[in-house]
């Protein structure tokens, strides 16, 4: 008794947690006695060892004092040890008996859950025998590794023949019930020490533990058919016999290729594969370079010439934009999955050498391909994503990522992720590029369980990769397939391993490639003979070099070939768009001041708001009748009006539901009913596209990834990022610079993203203050020596050709103009061609819109990305001065890139001394200013609402209409930042450098603004003076 009573405490001392409580259904006994097996009673776990000690011990002081169940199971388990006493030998005490075989039964289980728990430790997963995928030589004490081992559970070598009671959490047994110890061990070491490694049990949901142990446990489970080898061979043929193409053909070309981990291909097509045969029609897959092009070729079947010919340094771009390397280019294909002949559509997105980058764009296109289809549950669209083992340890958006994974508004309902575990990154040893034991522990996080697999096993992946699938489509979670294998190469084809891992790549030269290897075992086997398989390579061979000489007639490189994620209709005609005239962005009164109405009123019966709440929306009743608009209600009117026209708006980021300054409150929330909310711009219309407002995870690195994704999947959609103060855009500066900005010109990539930066300094300190537009500014394409030829077309031409737009609006009605403009460019509008008319309220599939749609939708002729960059104001906000009227919302009118000046100065022009062009919350210091000084009619103000493209045209008109005056830039930021360096060079070229643009605003510095509420209005105080001293540049030159 005192054995069974120490049996616990010593296994928590070796911290194993293995006797933990589970109630499981009951569960029979099997005994080689005669008569009925003694049965637990009902409830109990198989590790309920305290409980079950307590039970004992109190039957045994009176078998009363327990329940009937507990006192006929020890009756008959003292029954069965007696009759199971050796001939000869006196019969033990009852109590020693009973206590031994308890004890016993109790220590199986606790191995059978630690095989479960740590087997992977000792899993053969390294194909290359030297390495321990963990990091970690240390064997498990509690695993039986050699027979003294068994010590450990007071069992030992005598018992190694003797029958134990399976328990419920474990399938090891198949039919059985019982099994010997000898073979309990041989078949948890074929379960999980083999070339699978498993890591689940830190799942907390019982259900999906015992489906993996089922699964895995189940004895045969992994068994092929003949066919199913066959085309695993073939798919190996195929993914090896590409690398080795190209490595022949093209000997000193970077490829990235994917020798060492050639099983990657059969991988992903089992995947793709299992999931087509589960339902799903939409596979999103995003990975980094290594292996890329087998991938486009071999899984998602681009046309092998179109590969080859990117090899060709001759071949010329027709498309616009520079490009990219061939190893980060996407394709978008639909066909026939051969295994299951359902559709499947494949999209491989487009990735920088940023690894992980790729992760949330790929998770945001999937999440909007599932709302487009009305897809909830992720039966219909799924992604996969592929890693590197260095990257998937070592870089943080992976983290990001996992963790928007559950979230409501984020979740794409599991995603299969697949790590090629080359052991090393680039040149550095896995010992020292990550603490945790395996590359893949992040995924930890989320409940996702893990399996590891040797790379050099084919059909153990294959088993791995269609039980992943399966569990990804079950059960909506996030699974990870960690390959094991090796990099044949350098960390690319040109570069030389043996410097920094001169004993992996002696192990690695002498590996036989796992091609051999299979066919070697299948043609043992009789599977197949060795003249299929040569007829095989030969069969591909021959693809091969027949694309080979296909692609040396291709002369030019057409970008749109690899599009990742096609806007409906893109490239479905030729020419320029009907019309390049702007249109009007204004929209009824009657519909301002309905949605005004709506703006202001709680739509729900028996909704209780916050008071503070009742008074904001009685100042948007207010305003509404006066026919004013104020910032956030100006907003409400651009998201509702581009709803009414079927337009999905979606704004995501930290806090934006009520918004970071509480000012905007689109999720009413009911003071008295726990999470019941109202969000009323969803009960504008009866016929309106959805508005979804979502709070994000403190991220914004994978937050904003995730938001681009979103924009990929349609044109016909206003989708924003909103950043809580500006300056945290920079934890997302990679989707900046590799994605939004440059996406168009590498990728052809067609996005409209929109992103609200909270921008102005108001002595709130360094971090809250810039949104850093000079950064932005910089990255814009429009060239500032050239001169432009001003047509009548010239505004939407300047917005055709920009990689984004960047504005800075002073008031609410810009705000609204440029929103709506957003989506009414006429290269991003679809335009009507007489379709039938859809129904009302319907999706239209085609381009992604609701209805009713009047007249027929169909794609635009051509449609183009246009990013925009919004700097928004935090005190305008509230500002008395900054309203707007409905007249300048109403139809006629539109966006003003630049508002000139209109007040005395604008009267007699002859007379102003001195124009101040400015843009965004300064203007309103400077107003306030120049009125106190009495100079209105010798100083004007002209304010650039768009900054970026730069207004030409509308700059030369403001100076020739001020002959007279010296023209000044004046500005709040510092000189160094801000928007003077971009603003100075073009207001030279437009004026042909006969006048000077001076400069008015505060000095350079280091930090964008500083933290002393003092130092802030001493500065305002500066360069307020010298904006309107007439004689401060006096002697001066330019």
């Amino acid at each position: 008794m005192s054995q069974l009573r120490l049996l616990p405490f010593r296994l928590r001392a070796q911290a194993t947690g293995l006797l933990a409580t589970r109630a499981v259904p009951e569960r029979n006994w099997r005994s080689r006695s005669s008569g009925p097996p003694a049965a637990f009673p009902s409830g109990l776990g198989g590790g309920s060892s305290s409980y079950m000690e307590a039970m004992y011990s109190a039957w045994l002081e009176n078998p009363q004092s327990v329940h009937k169940s507990w006192d006929s199971f020890f009756q008959k388990t003292s029954e069965e040890a007696s009759h199971a006493a050796p001939e000869g030998r006196p019969v033990p005490s009852q109590r020693t008996t009973t206590s031994k075989l308890v004890e016993d039964h109790l220590a199986v289980q606790s191995l059978i859950r630690a095989y479960q728990i740590r087997g992977h430790h000792v899993a053969q997963l390294d194909p290359l025998g030297i390495l321990d995928a963990d990091l970690d030589s240390f064997v498990p004490s509690d695993l039986i590794t050699t027979i003294d081992k068994l010590a450990f559970y007071d069992l030992g070598e005598a018992d190694l023949d003797k029958e134990f009671q399976l328990p419920t959490t474990t399938f090891i047994g198949g039919s059985e019930n019982t099994l010997s110890l000898r073979e309990i061990i041989r078949r948890l070491e074929s379960t999980y020490c083999q070339h699978i490694g498993l890591e689940f049990m830190f799942i907390n949901d019982v259900e999906q533990c015992q489906w993996i142990r089922q699964k895995f446990e189940t004895p045969g489970v992994m068994q092929f058919s003949s066919e199913e080898k066959r085309t695993l061979l073939a798919r190996l043929v195929r993914s090896m016999r590409f690398e080795d193409f190209l490595a022949r053909k093209w000997s000193s070309e970077k490829r990235f290729g994917l020798e060492g981990c050639e099983v990657m291909i059969p991988a992903l097509k089992t995947i793709i594969d299992k999931s087509s045969e589960m339902g799903i029609e939409n596979v999103i897959l995003g990975m980094p370079h290594r292996g890329r092009l087998n991938v486009l070729a071999n899984v998602i079947r681009k046309d092998l010439e179109q590969i080859f010919c990117q090899f060709d340094p001759k071949l010329e771009a027709a498309d616009e934009g520079s490009g990219d390397v061939k190893y980060h280019l996407g394709m978008y294909h639909e066909r026939i999955n051969r295994v299951t002949n359902r559709n499947i559509t494949l999209s491989l997105v487009a990735n920088p050498s940023h690894l992980e980058a790729v992760d949330p764009v790929v998770q945001g296109k999937t999440k909007a391909e599932q709302f487009y289809r009305g897809d909830t549950q992720g039966r219909k669209v799924m992604s996969i994503l592929v890693h590197g083992d260095a990257a998937f340890a070592g870089q943080g958006v992976v983290y990001e990522t996992f963790h928007l994974s559950d979230l409501p508004s984020y979740t794409t309902n599991g995603t299969v992720h697949v790590v090629v575990n080359n052991q090393i990154g680039f040149t550095t040893d896995p010992r020292m590029a990550r603490s945790s034991p395996y590359p893949t522990d992040v995924a930890r996080v989320v409940n996702a369980p893990i399996f590891h697999v040797n790379a050099d096993d084919p059909e153990a992946v294959i088993y791995v990769c269609s039980v992943a699938a399966e569990w990804r489509n079950t059960f909506n979670k996030d699974v990870v397939v960690d390959l094991v294998c090796y990099r044949r190469r350098g960390h690319n084809e040109m570069d030389e391993p043996m410097f920094t891992q001169p004993l992996m790549y002696k192990q690695i030269h002498r590996q036989v490639p796992v091609l051999k290897k299979y066919a070697d075992k299948l043609i043992a086997e009789g599977t197949v003979t060795l003249q299929e398989f040569e007829e095989e390579i030969a069969k591909y061979d021959r693809i091969c070099e027949e694309a080979y000489g296909r692609s040396k007639d291709k002369k030019i490189l057409h970008i749109k070939h690899w599009l990742d994620s096609p806007w409906p209709g893109f490239f479905n005609m030729d020419g320029e768009p009907k019309s390049m005239t702007c249109p009007t962005t204004g929209i009824p009164e009657d519909m301002l001041t309905h949605i005004g109405t709506v703006a202001s009123s709680v739509p729900l019966e028996d909704f209780k708001i916050h008071t503070g709440l009742s008074r904001i929306l009685r100042s948007r009743a207010d305003m509404t009748r006066k026919r004013l608009v104020d910032w956030a209600l100006a907003e409400y009117m651009a998201f509702g009006s581009l709803l009414k026209e079927g337009i999905h708006v979606r704004l995501s980021g930290q806090d934006v539901e009520r918004g970071t300054f509480s000012h905007r409150h689109h999720v009413l929330h009911d003071q008295e009913v726990d999470r019941r909310t109202c969000v009323p711009m969803n009960h504008l219309w009866p016929d309106q596209a959805p508005y979804t407002v979502c709070n994000s995870s403190l991220s914004e690195y994978g937050v904003l990834g995730f938001e681009l994704g979103y924009a990929m999947a349609s044109p016909n959609a206003l989708v924003l990022w909103e950043a809580q103060f500006g300056d945290f855009h920079n934890t997302a500066q990679c989707i900046i610079d590799q994605f939004i900005s440059t996406g168009q010109a590498k990728w052809v990539r067609h996005n409209g993203i929109v992103l609200l930066l909270p921008h102005g300094m108001e002595g709130m300190g360094p971090e809250h203050s810039s949104a850093r537009p000079e950064r932005f500014l910089q990255m814009s394409n429009d060239d500032s020596d050239a001169y432009p030829v001003f047509t009548e077309d010239f505004e939407v031409s300047q917005l055709y050709d920009c990689n984004w737009i960047v504005v800075n609006c002073s008031t609410p009605a810009s705000y609204f103009h440029v929103l709506r403009r957003q989506i009414l460019l006429p290269f991003r509008k679809p335009v009507s061609a007489g379709l039938p008319t859809c129904p009302p309220t319907v999706h239209c599939s085609a381009v992604r819109r609701w209805g009713p749609c009047g007249q027929g939708l169909l794609a635009a002729r051509h449609v183009f990305p246009l990013q925009l960059i919004i700097f928004t104001p935090k005190s305008l906000l509230r500002h008395p001065e900054a309203k707007s009227s409905f007249d300048q919302m109403v139809s006629g009118t539109s966006f003003q890139r630049v508002i000139p000046e209109d007040g005395k100065a604008a009267q007699a022009p002859g007379q102003v001394r001195r124009l101040i062009f400015c843009t965004g919350k300064v203007y309103y210091d400077l107003v306030k200013e120049r009125s106190s000084q009495g100079l209105d009619g010798q100083v004007a103000l002209t304010r650039l609402e768009q900054i970026s493209p730069f207004p030409f045209d509308l700059i030369r008109q403001e100076a020739e209409r001020f002959p007279g005056a010296e023209l000044v830039w004046c500005q709040e930021e510092h000189k160094n930042m801000g928007y003077y360096d971009y603003i100075s060079p073009r207001f030279m070229t437009i004026l042909g450098r006969t006048r000077p643009i001076w400069y008015v605003g505060r000095e350079p510095a280091a930090a964008p603004a500083t933290g002393n509420r003092n130092t802030h209005l001493v500065s305002l105080r500066k360069f307020l003076d010298t904006a309107f001293d007439l004689r401060a540049f006096e002697g001066k030159t330019f």
